[in-house]
């Protein structure tokens, strides 16, 4: 199936045609896994799609006295392993299959994580850039009735995405708490994570992603012999998860050479400040215009010579017509599917490594599961308990993969799904399949 997705990714430059579809990508990287591992049959046909797709229209007043009408979703992938979860996007160019690819790949992440959870996904398909914050606090509110009980603290747990921040998961929050019976309100806190401090949520969840980033990158580095404070990096995408992989990394002696967003691209010969950046992006919305470096065009930002790589934007923002240029050692995936398949099998070519979406960025579901934990049971943990018990898991997951990895003499990627892969075939075989 052919595509002809023309999105304009973050470095200003048109997405390349694809040769399939975002959810067809996913697909594919899942199954390439399960023939590695024997995948039982019957397992790969409850894979093979989701359990429910859920559309739903609905009407919200804009500021001027109008009505529009507004398109949501939300896919519930898999839940074998637990309650569905999964971020919300408000983004122009959301749709089904985007969704369904996301959601996929959330059901894998949290497999290989080993968080009690399920794959889910959701979003509406429009630009928050262009609404007010009572429009958003609208859309948001009317989004969260119209999904009704298909969400639920013990059934599908939304958490921020692209286009969304935890003033999102407030408003969510608050709807669905006011459509629950008053004396069972505060026990339901625990249907969306993500949240504000005080009204919920968790110390470390808006650096998590970027914290198991940092982990990972560590752990690939150790597995190099190699010393991190004479590395350098490039970040494309400098919003939540690239800045503060950045910020992270930079702490811990990565020069930051080039970084790109929507708004241009900036390169530092000397390196940049990580710290600034992110002060600077904070309040301008995009690296365009920092002083501290000198703006360059998407193409030499894709051919900067560095150690690592971190996409951290938008799905397939690494494509064939980019990935001739790229000179890296390792691509860090903080985005999710930021890589087409062509692209990597181009890299891979070249002697490129990767750490795999559904291990590198798999720290913001790990945190939000601790959020969960934390309001289940009306408790809140120190900053160094959240990064401690982060650490864990995240430099656990990886050795697993690494070590699947050499058993299977494949590939990071298809190690990472075939860990996930293989804890629900243990679940299923446990549990076997109803009625």
């Amino acid at each position: 199936m052919t595509t002809d997705d023309r999105r304009s990714n973050p470095s200003g430059t048109a997405v390349k045609t694809m040769t399939m579809t975002l959810y067809q990508a996913a697909v594919m990287q899942w199954q390439k896994a399960a023939k590695a591992v024997g995948l039982d049959s019957e397992v790969h046909t409850i894979l093979s799609q989701p359990k429910n797709e859920l559309m739903v229209n609905f009407p919200v007043r804009m500021d001027n006295g109008e009505y529009r009408l507004f398109k949501g979703y939300r896919v519930q992938h898999n839940n074998i392993l637990g309650p569905y979860k999964g971020g919300m996007r408000y983004h122009q160019d959301v749709h089904i299959d985007e969704v369904k690819a996301l959601a996929t790949w959330m059901t894998f992440k949290c497999a290989l994580a080993d968080v009690p959870f399920g794959g889910a996904k959701g979003g509406i398909q429009f630009d928050p850039t262009k609404h007010s914050s009572e429009e958003l606090m609208r859309i948001t509110r009317r989004f969260t009735h119209s999904l009704g009980g298909n969400i639920g603290p013990e059934y599908d747990i939304p958490a921020p995405d692209v286009g969304t921040n935890a003033q999102t998961m407030v408003w969510m929050m608050d709807t669905y708490l006011n459509a629950t019976s008053a004396h069972d309100r505060f026990a339901v806190r625990h249907v969306v994570t993500g949240k504000t401090l005080t009204c919920g949520g968790s110390l470390g969840r808006e650096k998590a992603t970027g914290q198991g980033v940092t982990y990972t990158v560590e752990e690939w580095a150790k597995s190099k012999k190699m010393d991190l404070a004479k590395s350098t990096m490039i970040v494309q995408g400098y919003g939540n998860v690239g800045s503060n992989s950045a910020v992270l990394l930079g702490a811990k002696g990565v020069k930051l050479l080039a970084a790109s967003d929507h708004t241009g691209s900036i390169y530092s010969a000397g390196g940049i400040d990580t710290v600034q950046l992110k002060k600077y992006v904070d309040e301008k919305r995009g690296v365009a215009g920092f002083p501290g470096a000198d703006k360059i065009d998407a193409a030499t930002f894709w051919s900067t010579k560095a150690d690592i790589l971190i996409p951290a934007a938008l799905e397939n923002q690494i494509t064939e017509e980019n990935a001739r240029s790229i000179n890296v050692r390792v691509v860090a995936e903080g985005a999710n599917g930021p890589t087409t398949p062509g692209a990597e099998e181009m890299l891979v070519e070249k002697g490129t490594e990767f750490i795999p979406d559904i291990l590198c960025n798999s720290g913001g579901v790990t945190v939000s599961y601790f959020e969960w934990v934390q309001n289940k049971k009306s408790e809140r943990w120190e900053l160094e308990e959240v990064d401690r018990k982060l650490e864990g898991y995240m430099r656990r997951a990886y050795r697993m993969t690494d070590e699947l990895r050499q058993t299977l003499k494949t590939d990071m990627r298809t190690a990472a799904y075939a860990v996930a892969l293989q804890r629900m075939q243990r679940a299923y075989r446990e549990r076997g399949i109803f009625p």
